[in-house]
């Protein structure tokens, strides 16, 4: 069957997830963190299915959240988001050990994952939540991700996307979201695939498209 991505894909997220789904509940399934207090990153890619991926293969994350960020309105549902109707955008919220990952090549990852030209959307995913946005906790962590947009606009000769916003606060997407690529390989599959992010990350990034570890 032929798809109309124009009409059909931008709502495959929505249909495919709330089609499986139980009771909607603001929690996340993602794994507890033990010991020493972990540092954390907050990062929007488009559809955060695909974004909790990339990040959980990353040697040194030790939970990946799937949520929103950037938006008044506290505790948004994943339907008031996607409406179109909150400022927020869809995030994953990355802890990680600094011993053994550092915020820098966390950046790598989340740039080689992107199509950094676009601008509220991503893919096949259209609209402000699906806005790329970069979200600094501290003044270290604003200066290496200014830094790494000012690089990409040097290395590819044109306007970067991408915004880089204050973080505020995190809002943990219903638990259906969360490892929804693991826990749904065949349908997050289909999706992927429909939605042509890796053909436009192969386009933009060639060898260096997915990376989930800096060269």
């Amino acid at each position: 069957m032929t798809l109309n991505r124009s009409i059909r894909l931008p709502a495959l997220p929505l249909l495919l997830a709330t089609a499986f789904a139980g009771p909607a509940t603001a929690e996340s399934d993602s794994t507890a963190i033990d010991g020493p207090a972990k540092e954390s990153a907050v990062f929007g890619g488009g559809c955060f299915w695909c974004v909790e991926e990339a990040y959980d293969k990353v040697e040194g994350v030790v939970a990946t959240t799937s949520g929103f960020a950037g938006g008044e309105l506290e505790n948004p549902s994943y339907e008031q988001v996607s409406s179109g109707d909150t400022d927020h955008i869809e995030v994953v919220k990355v802890e990680y050990d600094p011993e053994r990952v550092d915020y820098r090549t966390l950046l790598y990852v989340f740039w080689r994952n992107i199509d950094p030209f676009a601008v509220n959307r991503q893919f096949c995913d259209r609209g402000r939540p699906y806005q790329s946005a970069i979200f600094p906790e501290h003044a270290d962590q604003r200066a290496m991700a200014e830094a790494t947009r000012d690089a990409m606009a040097e290395r590819f000769g044109r306007e970067i996307g991408v915004e880089i916003l204050d973080f505020t606060a995190f809002y943990p997407a219903e638990t259906y979201h969360q490892d929804y690529y693991d826990k749904n390989p065949v349908r997050y599959n289909f999706y992927k695939s429909a939605c042509g992010r890796e053909d436009r990350l192969q386009e933009v990034w060639g060898d260096e498209a997915e990376a989930y570890a800096m060269p």
